[in-house]
């Protein structure tokens, strides 16, 4: 249910009986609940074009709105704003609808487009650590919520599987097969003992050297080993999204590797294009405004990421249709990325209508302000990190009587990473993010675990009542009527958030319908005795809806819900 876009139509409906020509800005949620539940403040930009007085026009708008429908009253404040009341009627409607409705009422869009969202892309090299968490949850998210608003969301983790390195890992793991020793459980203990044999061994170093050129000439035995190293290492990567509940699978990579058949024909078409340049022997891109040129093939023949970039552009906009594309990738790579669109679209491997955008994000930092690293300065592993969080979520759990061993484990799992995803997603995206650990495993304030206590809170009303919810809605005071329309805005938030890709809108929102929800509860009593039949159901309804848009809301950002807590 689009709140909004109900309410601008009516004012437009205004505008045409008023003879008004223009377009009207959208409405605005008020500020306070005594200017209405919107305001439209577009007669002062009308004034100076119809050479009119702003209130003039207000009062002309406010004259042919219809007051028989959605709203019930619209009163001119200050210079010419327009306060708008919902009519409580028709909130209470919609309401009941949004309860009956598998959906809550929000609607798939009309004209779904192809999106593609690349996000996590760990290196098949290394462990994942902390710097791949917020690619891989704020992606994660994304692809959620655009396929819940019926988007065709293609999720694609563009993983580094090629380069030089894998020569010194894949003949290291030779040796390893060999003399039976090992089993790759600790990828980085195993790049930092490749390392050593490398830098000190000749003939070693030698033999990786010579395994990278057969890596890339297509060697049979050395493809084998590379394809068993990426294969280990994927399975690490599995281990760390099972454990944080995100939604890519093995079907979802394409590799740095699943590209290189077409490099030479990205550097073919750009040649086509008129758009190489050679400098200092390698093949580049200039653009107009970039002093630094988009280097695309080096002098030795080798490509570079810009490249491989291209090849994936190419693909996802030609082959797989996407009208979207979504790079989900540390703001640090903002320059990188502008380039490279700016070439695809110049070049014409991307048509006009496609949407590229770099999902920029923040770095992760600890609670002094610097990077999150390990106590001895080495990055800390992603998997540990997880491990970490359950632990604490455990000692977070005040009251453990009534649960079993195995509840308080699914619990603690629950909720600790439920508090790593949501602390991430809740602070704008482009924010460096500060981890701790004491503010996310919190009761109080915008974290997980108060929105998973409200649900929680909302389910026990429901246990103590124990009966069959029957009758209607009622809207009655302002607190019930303040609740309602906020229920009712959900669908404006998803869609603000879906077009900016900015999920902190949805937990900002969450917290303070869980907020508001609280204080209804408190000074509106549902199951208490006195409480007339007609009002408890209707608040038992009020309860429903917004204990169904909590779990929704927390679903899109990946993280479940209990029922007592």
């Amino acid at each position: 249910m689009k709140l909004k876009s109900q309410l601008n139509y009516v004012i437009k409906d205004a505008f045409v009986k008023a003879g008004i020509e223009d377009d009207p800005i959208a409405v605005a949620e008020a500020g306070k609940p005594e200017f209405g539940d919107y305001q439209f403040n577009g007669a002062m930009a009308l004034a100076k074009k119809l050479g009119k007085n702003p209130r003039q026009i207000a009062q002309d708008i406010v004259s042919h709105l219809d007051l028989d429908g959605i709203l019930s009253k619209a009163e001119i404040a200050g210079p010419g704003f327009i306060n708008l009341w919902i009519n409580p009627e028709w909130i209470a409607s919609q309401c009941q609808a949004a309860l009956e409705d598998g959906r809550l009422g929000i609607d798939q869009k009309k004209n779904p487009v192809k999106v593609v969202v690349d996000y996590s892309g760990p290196n098949m090299a290394k462990q994942m650590h902390v710097g791949h968490l917020r690619s891989t949850i704020i992606g994660d998210t994304l692809a959620n919520l655009l396929d819940f608003l019926g988007d065709e969301v293609i999720r694609q983790n563009h993983i580094g599987d090629w380069g030089t390195q894998f020569g010194m890992l894949i003949a290291y793991l030779e040796e390893m097969s060999e003399d039976g020793s090992g089993t790759l459980k600790d990828l980085e203990q195993f790049y930092k003992d490749a390392k050593g044999r490398f830098d000190e061994d000749e003939a070693f170093a030698n033999k990786a050297r010579e395994y990278v050129v057969k890596i890339q000439s297509g060697d049979k035995h050395c493809l084998q080993l590379w394809q068993k190293f990426i294969d280990i290492s994927l399975g690490h990567c599995e281990e760390v999204y099972e454990k944080l509940g995100v939604k890519l699978t093995r079907e979802d990579v394409r590799a740095e590797s699943f590209y290189n058949e077409e490099l030479p024909k990205v550097i073919e078409a750009l040649k086509e294009a008129g758009k190489l340049q050679e400098s200092n022997g390698a093949q580049c891109v200039f653009l107009e405004g970039d002093e630094v040129p988009v280097i695309v093939q080096k002098g030795d023949g080798g490509y570079l990421y810009a490249t491989t970039d291209l090849a994936a552009l190419r693909y996802r906009a030609n082959v797989l249709g996407a009208k979207r594309i979504s790079y989900v990738v540390d703001a640090r790579q903002g320059g990188h990325f502008k380039q490279v669109f700016k070439v695809a679209k110049e070049s014409g491997f991307v048509p006009e209508d496609v949407k590229l955008e770099h999902i920029a994000f923040g770095t992760m930092m600890d609670k002094n302000g610097k990077p999150f690293k390990t106590r001895d300065g080495g990055t800390v592993k992603l998997i540990d990190l997880l491990d970490e969080a359950v632990v604490k979520a455990k000692d977070a759990i005040k009251d453990k009587e009534g649960y079993s061993k195995e509840e308080i484990e699914k619990l603690a799992k629950i909720i600790g990473i439920g508090a790593v995803k949501y602390a991430d997603l809740a602070i704008n995206r482009e924010s460096n993010y500060i981890f701790n650990w004491d503010k996310m495993l919190s009761f109080d304030g915008n974290t997980s675990l108060y929105m998973q206590y409200a649900y929680a809170r909302i389910q026990s009303i429901f246990r103590k009542f124990n009966g069959e919810i029957k009758g209607e809605i009622i809207i009655g005071d302002a607190l019930e009527h303040h609740l309602a329309v906020m229920l009712l805005r959900f669908e404006d938030v998803l869609d603000v958030a879906a077009q900016n890709a900015t999920p902190n809108q949805i937990t900002t929102y969450l917290y303070e319908l869980a907020t508001l929800f609280m204080r209804f509860y408190e000074r509106n009593p549902i199951l208490k005795e006195g409480v007339e039949e007609p009002i408890k159901m209707s608040r038992l309804q009020l309860a429903d809806l917004t204990a169904k848009i909590i779990k929704q809301g927390l679903d899109i950002l990946g993280i479940e819900v209990v029922d007592r807590l």
